[in-house]
Parts: structure tokens; sequence; C-alpha cells
């Protein structure tokens, strides 16, 4: 049954789209540090044990800076620590609900990129606020800022896309987020969870920024996408063998308030692009812009398996 849960893992890790493999390596993590938190409670008799306490303040985000600077490897690994179980589960169901839409969006190259940068500028604004402020904790942990990114940038995004809640039924995105971020302020309120609450509140400020910044045509994720994309090509070379295929058209993100030209093509900076196969023939770009506003008007659940399939293919270039 291991075996076959391993391989399982391994498949989705390897063919999956990028929100699968967060979801897979923050689950990990959070085996990985339960197992360690087991071993040592047996081996110190039954008791919580203080090496447990050292390891999880070792890979967490301190508010201390010479501890930020003596650990600099905390400023990613406290985005993938979770300890307690409804902490990680609430997380990854944010995760995988609202990072899928990003991803359908804006391309599935762009996630990581927001994640991390979400997380950072999460820890950024807990590691300010707890030093002015002295309230927050003595370090941070979660992928809470992070996953917050996602899910105000899938709301800036699309705000009318319809979600289906558990029951309450169909409810726009805008509402959920809407929700979301003044529950956080609601606890900051009530010193419920300070520092970790201010930096959801960062990370979600940085995604609607990322993505107004994207609608006008600057992205900021595009270093880390570069970046990512040659260790990607790198490691495929290296373990299985095989270059890079060739690109595929690049799929640009197009804000719903560009005005389509008279014959119902898509504005583009570009200009028109006449293709190959005749005038009756759409292209590309064209065909995506209809799947992108039948989404917006329907929901992803609307689409045929055919534009399914090709959303998805778009999104992975």
């Amino acid at each position: 049954m291991i075996g076959s849960i391993w391989q399982d893992v391994k498949q989705e890790f390897n063919y999956g789209n990028m929100i699968s493999r967060l979801v897979i390596i923050n689950a990990a993590c959070f085996v990985l540090i339960n197992l360690v938190q087991i071993i040592l409670f047996a081996a110190n008799g039954g008791q919580r044990s203080p090496v447990f306490e050292t390891i999880v303040e070792f890979l967490s985000l301190n508010a201390d800076p010479w501890l930020i600077l003596t650990r600099p490897w905390t400023i990613v690994s406290h985005m993938f620590l979770h300890l307690d179980f409804f902490h990680i589960l609430a997380n990854m169901l944010f995760l995988y609900w609202f990072g899928r839409i990003v991803g359908d969006f804006i391309g599935n190259h762009r996630v990581l990129p927001l994640y991390l940068m979400g997380g950072l500028f999460g820890a950024i604004v807990y590691f300010t606020l707890a030093n002015l402020l002295q309230h927050g904790g003595n370090y941070a942990l979660g992928a809470s800022a992070a996953v917050m990114a996602l899910v105000t940038a899938a709301g800036a995004i699309a705000p009318d896309y319809i979600m289906r809640l558990l029951f309450i039924g169909d409810v726009k995105l805008k509402y959920i987020v809407a929700v979301l971020i003044f529950l956080d302020l609601i606890s900051i309120a009530n010193s419920v969870n300070t520092g970790g609450h201010f930096a959801h509140l960062g990370g979600a400020l940085f995604g609607w920024l990322y993505i107004g910044q994207l609608q006008r045509g600057h992205d900021w994720a595009k270093p880390l996408s570069t970046l990512f994309s040659r260790l990607s090509a790198w490691w495929d070379e290296q373990v299985h063998g095989y270059e890079k295929p060739r690109p595929r058209p690049k799929v640009a993100y197009r804000s719903p308030k560009v005005a389509r030209s008279g014959s119902g093509a898509a504005a583009s900076p570009s200009g028109p692009r006449p293709g190959p196969t005749g005038p009756d023939e759409k292209s590309h770009q064209e065909r995506l812009d209809e799947i992108l506003d039948k989404i917006k008007l329907s929901g992803y659940d609307s689409l045929t398996a055919e534009e399914k399939e090709f959303l998805f293919n778009a999104s992975k270039n």
C-alpha cells in the first residue's frame, strides 16, 4: 500500500501543476516534522522534547534581526512549516481552491513566484510590526501569508468568479476574499495570533498589488519565473536525459477592461496577427480570451472537457 501511495505522489508531482506540487511539498514537510516530534517525544519518556522546540525555532521566522541574519533559510522554510493538522488543512484547501484559479488565468508558471513573494512580503510585515509594536510572538511559521497572496490575486483577477460553498451555495469570489480579510482584522483586534494575522494581511496586500501591476504590463514574477524555468530545464536534462521542448506560444493575461476591435478580435499591444489557416480560424489568443470570459461569467465548471484541456495546456506556458 505504501508503495502504491508513493507512486501516486511521484506521478502527481512529476506531471501535475504547480499547485499540486506545493501541496505535496507542504504535506511532506508536515509529515516529516511530526515524525521527528513523535520520535523525540518517545525518546524523552513521553514528554515534549526541548530539542524539538529548538528544531522548530531553527526553521521558523524569528522577530530577532540577528537570528534572521544567522538563519537566512528561515525566510523560505517558515512558509512550508506547519505543526497543527487543522492549520495545514485550511492552508492547503485554500491553496488548492484559489491557486487553481490563479494558474488558470495567469499561467501555471506564475504560481510559485507569487507564493514565495507573497510569503516574503508577509514575513516583512510580520517582522516590521513585531519589532515596532513589540507584539505578535517570537517567531512565525506556516504558509498562510503565501496562500493569502494567491487568494487575493484570484479575487483581483476574477471578482465575479462563482464558487459553490457547502451549506451556502454559489458565492462570488470577491465576497469570499473580503470575508477572509475581515476575519484577519477581527483576530488582530482581539489580539489572537496578532503577528500571524498581520503576515496574512501582508500577503493579501502583495497579491492585490501584483495583479494590479500585471494588468498594467509589469510582471514582478518574471525574474523568478525565468530562473525556475531554467532550473526545470536543467533538471529534466540531468535526470531524464532530454532537453527542454521548443517553447510554445506565450500566454499573456488580458485585462477584462481591454476593449475588443470591431471584428471581435481581442486587442493586442502587438496588433492583429493573421493566422496561416485563414480568417475563419480563431487564433490561440482569441480562443483563450473566449474561455477566460466564459469562466468569468459562468465559472470554471461550465467549460467543456476540450476547453479545460486547452486552458490547462495554455497555462503551462
